[in-house]
């Protein structure tokens, strides 16, 4: 489920998400939400798994100017209950908690961009996706919107001290990441700079925010192990 609205970036995130998953493209459709804003659960048949995207052009938070924000709501909802396994990225995450009957807020002015440092919680050390993963690790991180808390039923997995950063619906597989997975350093320059009127006051601000960015291989490995360890 891809919701971006301009065209290179939805090239540019499919691309991504096959390069980090090691699938083809004839194993990966695209369901964009902008195009096709409302659907239901049908839309999952003949399919193995989910993947969720992330957005730079739409909020949660406005479902009335967004009409695919409660199908897509609604289709993660069917998806814990159906146990279908989920992987979730950044607007995936806020789209979970709001699924799950969590509260997303907004950032106005201080909020996470670049590539942060992610630590785990205890509870990683048991998962399939986290338990071969670094206990810190950068990944890259872009988000005006976050979970101030998880909802119930959730485990966290990372976390930064500003917010949640990945959790796993207890007793299903569907994670969910705040930070992007699917998205590395040189991926990072050219969307930042695509949306810098939307993420940074100006083209000093963006030049501060690349220069420090740096690689994320550790946060990289999740989509592969996602598709190898869960799908099989």
């Amino acid at each position: 489920m891809q919701i971006r609205d301009d065209t290179t970036v939805r090239i540019e995130e499919y691309q991504s998400f096959l390069a980090y998953s090691g699938l083809s493209e004839d194993q990966l459709d695209v369901l964009n939400v902008f195009d096709i804003p409302n659907f239901d659960a049908e839309v999952l048949e003949g399919y193995d798994a989910l993947f969720v995207g992330g957005a730079s052009e739409a909020s949660v938070l406005e479902p009335e100017h967004y009409p695919f924000v409660m199908p897509a709501i609604a289709l993660l909802q069917h998806c814990i209950r159906e146990s279908t396994p989920v992987f979730a990225s950044c607007f995936g995450f806020q789209l979970a908690v709001l699924a799950l009957g969590g509260e997303i807020i907004r950032d106005g002015d201080d909020y996470e961009m670049g590539t942060p440092l992610m630590l785990l919680s205890d509870a990683a050390a048991n998962d399939v996706l986290f338990k071969t993963t670094a206990k810190a690790f950068p990944a890259v991180s872009v988000h005006r919107e976050r979970a101030a808390a998880l909802p119930m039923g959730c485990e966290l997995l990372a976390y930064t001290d500003a917010c949640p950063h990945a959790f796993k619906v207890t007793d299903k597989p569907f994670w969910a990441f705040q930070f992007h997975p699917e998205v590395d350093r040189a991926t990072l320059i050219e969307r930042l700079t695509t949306y810098k009127t939307t993420y940074t006051d100006n083209d000093g601000q963006l030049d501060e925010v690349l220069a420090s960015a740096v690689e994320t291989p550790e946060s990289n490995k999740l989509l592969r192990r996602f598709v190898e360890r869960v799908l099989g």
